[in-house]
């Protein structure tokens, strides 16, 4: 019985927190403070703090100088990432598709060396048509009944 109750206990207090978890974050997740100059806006769950004026019948917000500066660094690191990037895909590159393309000099000793061939081929192929033509001809075996 003990045991039950022990276990029971451990299960019960690791659903609380589960539960904690799950629930989505409510309406408490801005704390606003009011200053002398409009309100200062702190996120609960990011820590972000924004100082809030209002400005023509609504409240604008912005980043405070900390976070600024923290964010136009993230920036600046993100922005020269992005360059070395694009500099080692440049590099990359295959140069300009026209260099690998031969000249008329090649093209015309890789078309003669083709027509060589292909005279070459089709002179064995009559001689072998006039071997035929000149031999006996060979009497087909018959076909073998397997009734």
């Amino acid at each position: 019985m003990t045991r039950f109750a022990i276990l029971s206990a451990s299960a019960l207090a690791l659903l609380i927190p589960v539960q904690a978890f799950s629930e989505e974050p409510g309406t408490n997740r801005y704390t606003m403070e009011k200053t002398e100059n409009g309100v200062v806006r702190l996120d609960t769950l990011t820590g972000e703090i924004s100082i809030c004026t209002q400005q023509g019948g609504q409240l604008v917000c912005r980043l405070a100088a900390d976070e600024r500066r923290a964010f136009e660094e993230t920036l600046s690191e993100l922005s020269a990432r992005v360059e070395d990037l694009e500099n080692r895909l440049d590099a990359l590159a295959p140069p300009d598709g026209d260099a690998d393309l031969p000249d008329e000099a090649e093209i015309d000793r890789a078309i003669g060396a083709m027509e060589k061939m292909m005279r070459r081929f089709l002179g064995a192929v009559e001689e072998l048509r006039k071997d035929f033509e000149q031999s006996p001809e060979i009497p087909p075996e018959p076909i073998p009944d397997r009734t």
